[in-house]
């Protein structure tokens, strides 16, 4: 029983502890899935998806400029890491009816550490730096 216990506690307590910080280096390599259709950084424009500068934080369906679906607009959503998550692994499952037609990332950790090098650029491109 005790090893059942514990077998639980490690399978709730691995992905949330995996969640309080990434590892920006590996997730910037995630981001070539995602470099298709959205740029990130410095002079990043909307392509076919908006630029993701600041997106952490950010109320979904609101960079001025891009023409989100009513879905979007309307999903009262704002990108949290919690929100990024869940997103990340099934976008049309999370919010049925978007535009966006990538299947989802399969492993947490990929997305957490995504989550980590989006979180290095504020709404302005500009590079910022992680906490200590």
């Amino acid at each position: 029983m005790r090893g059942l216990v514990l077998a639980l506690i490690a399978i709730v307590a691995g992905p949330l502890a995996a969640r309080a910080d990434g590892d920006a280096a590996k997730g910037q390599r995630v981001f070539n899935y995602c470099v298709s259709c959205h740029r990130i950084g410095p002079g990043a424009t909307t392509l076919v998806g908006p630029e993701l500068n600041g997106v952490v934080g950010r109320k979904a369906g609101t960079l001025p400029g891009y023409p989100y679906s009513d879905a979007m607009k309307n999903s009262g959503v704002t990108w949290d890491e919690a929100t990024l998550l869940r997103y990340l692994r099934g976008p049309q499952a999370m919010i049925p009816g978007i535009r966006m037609t990538f299947g989802g990332i399969r492993k947490d950790e990929d997305i957490v550490n995504l989550i980590a090098y989006l979180k290095t650029f504020d709404a302005a491109g500009n590079p910022v730096a992680p906490p200590p």
